[in-house]
């Protein structure tokens, strides 16, 4: 993973906004969905279904989270910057297939897709 596991530019496998609706909705075993925004962020609104865990929380929760090692984790944030690092945080935490939502919340919203909200008085 090199020495700048953390930075926020190169790759990461990314899928799609409308594949990642298509296997969501679709799929015997849909991936599991982890936004790493702020709490303004996810309560502005979040793919329905998405765990929400502030990347800056995300290796000390991981544990918590109680994951499924055998479907695959898609992150994402508002653009990708953090859903990227996030990714390599799973990838270190022994998740191998954990990819990215391409251009985040923007790209889902954009694509017409869904958005959850909390409701009042919820919290994360």
């Amino acid at each position: 993973m090199g020495m700048f596991w953390w930075w926020p530019f190169g790759k990461v496998p990314e899928i799609e906004a409308s594949d990642l609706d298509r296997l969501r909705r679709g799929a015997s075993s849909p991936p599991q969905l982890i936004d790493v925004r702020g709490v303004d962020e996810w309560r502005s609104g979040h793919v329905d279904g998405a765990i929400h865990v502030p990347l800056t929380q995300l290796g000390a929760r991981m544990a918590g989270l109680r994951l499924d090692p055998t479907r695959p984790i898609v992150a994402m944030c508002r653009s990708g910057g953090r859903s990227r690092i996030a990714v390599r945080v799973l990838v270190r935490h022994g998740y191998a297939d954990a990819c990215q939502l391409r251009g985040g919340m923007r790209a889902w919203q954009r694509a017409g897709l869904p958005v959850a909200r909390p409701r009042q008085g919820g919290g994360n």
